[in-house]
């Protein structure tokens, strides 16, 4: 009985080692082939030009921003066609309204 016990640990013991000797013989090539197929990409030059227009446009979206911001504007909610508001329309409103600034804790 001990012969047949040792001889199933051990044909499980091999079939393991199989499975994960594949999953680690297939991760290190998927790896490989990632890292050679990358390297052979070019990867395009960006102009001078392109990369200053880039740089005024985030410039300009920074002070876009920072504008909004310093405003501080609060936006009106229109009371809907019907008198009912549904609680989920309720808290998403006065969320809103705490961001704003509107409403005081």
């Amino acid at each position: 009985m001990s012969e047949n016990f040792l001889l199933s640990i051990q044909i499980t013991l091999i079939g393991m080692g199989l499975v994960f000797g594949a999953i680690i013989t297939l991760w290190a090539l998927m790896s490989l082939l990632t890292r050679i197929l990358t390297e052979r990409e070019a990867r395009p030059e960006v102009p001078d030009e392109s990369r200053e227009q880039k740089a005024r446009a985030a410039a300009a979206a920074v002070a876009v921003a920072l504008t909004e911001q310093a405003q501080n504007r609060v936006g009106y909610f229109p009371m809907p066609n019907t008198a009912l508001v549904s609680a989920w329309q309720l808290g998403m409103r006065t969320r809103q309204m705490y961001q704003k600034g509107s409403l005081k804790r």
